[in-house]
């Protein structure tokens, strides 16, 4: 597997629209976010994002290209801690044209993706936003708790709450 980048992710996106000459929406969540958040040296191998547009066409001609995806039409259901709502209205444009709009999550929608999968990396690349954008732990334990309330009663939101104490501990230090 090759890494990839946000430049090489972004001409394949223009092709993919240009070729099927449909509209395409698409949120990037995981590494190849970090690039337009400022971590230009972030690489990954894979492709996470959330789909508006041709969801299977896209994922065919990603696996075509050797680019592994996850694609979703909703990352809230990517974990029993669902996303804060409203989410795709705070999301950021990052590259746009005729077919084709990239955007971003908000700083701090982003942190509280990373903190439902909690890997070293996404403390990383959470603690990386978080400096940038001059996020405070307080911003991150409110969207955190919005997420909560707003997520299906599980046993799984007891270690959520404890990685966002973590992650905020980590901030302050």
């Amino acid at each position: 597997m090759s890494q990839i980048n946000a430049d090489h992710i972004l001409t394949l996106l223009k092709t993919f629209t240009q070729e099927k000459k449909s509209p395409l929406e698409i949120i990037l969540i995981g590494g190849l976010a970090l690039h337009f958040y400022g971590k230009k040296e972030r690489v990954t191998v894979d492709v996470d994002a959330e789909v508006k547009g041709d969801l299977e066409g896209l994922f065919h001609f990603l696996k075509g290209h050797q680019i592994p995806a996850d694609l979703s039409e909703n990352i809230s259901g990517w974990s029993v801690v669902g996303m804060p709502p409203d989410y795709q209205e705070r999301t950021l444009v990052v590259y746009e044209d005729a077919l084709l709009k990239v955007k971003i999550l908000s700083p701090v929608d982003f942190i509280v993706a990373k903190l439902r999968r909690f890997s070293e990396e996404d403390i990383n690349d959470g603690i990386f936003v978080a400096k940038k954008y001059n996020i405070k732990p307080e911003q991150v334990k409110e969207s955190a708790n919005i997420a909560i309330k707003h997520s299906v009663k599980d046993t799984a939101l007891f270690p959520f709450r404890k990685n966002v104490q973590r992650f905020n501990q980590m901030l302050s230090e």
